[in-house]
C-alpha cells in the first residue's frame, strides 16, 4: 500500500507542469546564486588578500578564477587564501558552490527522471489499451466458436431426432 501510494504521489508530482516549472526555476535560481557568490566572493577576497604576505589572490581576475576553482572544488592549489578572513570567505564560497551545483544537478536529474517516468506511464497505458483490445477480440472469437459449436450440436440433435 505504501509503495503504491508513493508511486502515485511521485507520478502526480513528476507529471505535473508545476513540478517541471519548479525545477527549472530552481536550476535558474541556483545558477544565479552561484554567479553572485562567485562574483561576491571574488570582490570580497581581493581587498582581504592583496596586501597579505605570500598572497596569491591579488587581482579581481585571479580572484574570479580562484572562486570558480573553489566553488567547483577543483582547487588546483595555484591560488589560495592566506588570511583567516580569506579562509572564511573561501569556506562560504565552497559551501555555496557545492550546494548550488547540487541543486542544479538534482533539478536536471529530476527532469530526466520525470520525463522517463512520463514515457513509461504512456507506454504502460498503451500496453494496457492494446491488451484490452486483444482480450476483447479473443472473447469475440471465443463467442463465435461457442456459437458455432452450439449450431453444430443443434444440427446433430435435429438429425438424431429424425
Amino acid at each position: 500500500m505504501v509503495s503504491s501510494f508513493f508511486g502515485l504521489l511521485m507520478s502526480r508530482l513528476l507529471g505535473s507542469g508545476w513540478w517541471r516549472r519548479f525545477h527549472v526555476r530552481a536550476a535558474l535560481w541556483g545558477t544565479a546564486v552561484t554567479v553572485l557568490v562567485l562574483l561576491g566572493g571574488s570582490a570580497l577576497i581581493v581587498p582581504v588578500e592583496e596586501n597579505a604576505p605570500d598572497a596569491s589572490i591579488t587581482s579581481f581576475p585571479r580572484a574570479v578564477w580562484w572562486a570558480i576553482e573553489t566553488a567547483t572544488t577543483v582547487g588546483y592549489g595555484d591560488l589560495y587564501p592566506v588570511t583567516a578572513l580569506g579562509r572564511v570567505i573561501a569556506a562560504v564560497v565552497m559551501l555555496a558552490g557545492i550546494t548550488t551545483f547540487s541543486v542544479v544537478t538534482a533539478a536536471v536529474a529530476t527532469w530526466f527522471v520525470g520525463r522517463a517516468a512520463h514515457d513509461i506511464h504512456h507506454l504502460g497505458a498503451t500496453l494496457h489499451d492494446f491488451t484490452q483490445e486483444r482480450e476483447q477480440a479473443l472473447a469475440r472469437e471465443m463467442r463465435a466458436v461457442h456459437d458455432r459449436f452450439d449450431h453444430i450440436e443443434r444440427l446433430l440433435r435435429d438429425r438424431q431426432q429424425r
